[in-house]
């Protein structure tokens, strides 16, 4: 990944080129955003600029395009499998690492879960890692110049794992860089990031996406710019509904399931068994499926609510099944619209949490039967 082939974010792209020109990068960065807006690509390109030294750019450059150079490291959530049963830490799994980032660096959290096939569990950066990112700033530098830790999914370490980086943020070693790379700004502890410059990650122009996926993917243009108004400027999501991985659909299944039977629960008895049955069903899925599905839930509540208050304008959101959205938009308004978020992240939350998710969708069921009813 090189600076000239990103996509938009020309004044980060800036920002960062002048910082590797001048030899003044901050010893911690923290980027901020979702990863559809290229944090990692970014990264990637910036770690290159810092590292790779005239004398030796073109040898450089090929360990950087195969993510093998001795100066770049990489720190991302990890859980056990089949192969590593204990203590996993990313060096274990860095072949799955390098085929991930090079077939979409634009990825996120659940499709690493998929990739890894870690769907049923919860990857994370554990204290293992912060004593393995130790030792491995200890090595000399390859090159003589920066060496370059990114830690990709920043929020998903652990305390423990935390506060052993700080002590290393407190006291880097001599030209030592740290990339932060998280969605979530709120979930690294305070100490953390008030040590690390901060960088926030627009999203995409809608131009933007649309040219990548003509460029890059052979879309049709007028495809790929509808696409890229469904993808609100995240070209990971782009990338989903062009290439149809059918995530979606079967988020969108669920859904409909379930505002069906929430609206005939108030009047049928039996509904509400069925309601405990569907809440079934999304137990037996993993929880960062689970976790990805009411994230679409919310998006769904948030484009009726839209549609409702006559901005169809911002509603993005085309059902692929036969649900009428212009039917259900008069029942999310403005007196239920925050209650059903507040739910919704509740349950996000305790399901992060490893809360019983048969008991915690049930509960959210019944709620919203009550609130998709109100007046």
């Amino acid at each position: 990944m090189r600076f000239e082939r990103l996509l938009g974010q020309e004044f980060i792209k800036k920002h960062l080129q002048q910082s590797a020109r001048t030899a003044r990068a901050s010893h911690a960065q923290l980027f901020v955003g979702e990863m559809g807006t290229g944090l990692l690509p970014m990264a990637i390109a910036y770690a290159r600029a810092l590292i790779c030294s005239v004398e030796n750019q073109e040898g450089c450059d090929l360990q950087f395009d195969q993510l093998a150079h001795p100066d770049l490291h990489f720190v991302f959530p990890v859980a056990t499998t089949t192969a590593v049963k204990s203590k996993p830490v990313s060096s274990l799994f860095l072949k799955e690492w390098r085929d991930f980032v090079q077939n979409n660096a634009y990825a996120n959290l659940f499709d690493w879960h998929q990739h890894l096939d870690i769907e049923k569990k919860q990857a994370q950066i554990g204290v293992d890692e912060a004593q393995a990112i130790s030792k491995a700033l200890s090595l000399k530098s390859y090159e003589g110049g920066y060496k370059v830790v990114i830690i990709w999914m920043a929020e998903k370490m652990n305390a423990a794992c935390a506060n052993k980086l700080l002590k290393l943020l407190e006291e880097p070693p001599e030209k030592t860089v740290f990339l932060l790379l998280a969605q979530q700004e709120d979930l690294l502890i305070d100490t953390i990031r008030s040590r690390c410059q901060t960088l926030h990650f627009p999203k995409l122009p809608e131009t933007v996406i649309a040219n990548a996926l003509v460029q890059e993917h052979n879309c049709e243009s007028d495809k790929a710019h509808k696409i890229a108004f469904r993808a609100q400027g995240n070209y990971n999501t782009a990338l989903r509904i062009f290439q149809d991985y059918g995530y979606d659909t079967q988020f969108e299944t669920w859904f409909v399931d379930w505002v069906r039977l929430a609206f005939s629960a108030k009047g049928k008895k039996s509904a509400v068994l069925d309601l405990i049955a569907w809440s079934e069903t999304i137990a037996k899925a993993g929880r960062e499926t689970q976790k990805n599905f009411i994230d679409y839930c919310t998006h769904f509540f948030r484009q009726a609510f839209l549609l409702n208050y006559k901005v169809p304008k911002l509603v993005y959101l085309q059902p692929q099944t036969s649900f009428k959205l212009e039917k259900f938009a008069p029942f999310v308004h403005g007196n239920n619209i925050l209650d059903i978020y507040d739910e919704l992240q509740e349950a996000s939350y305790h399901i992060s949490r490893n809360g019983n998710t048969r008991i915690i969708m049930t509960d959210l069921s019944l709620k919203l039967t009550r609130l998709l009813h109100s007046k």
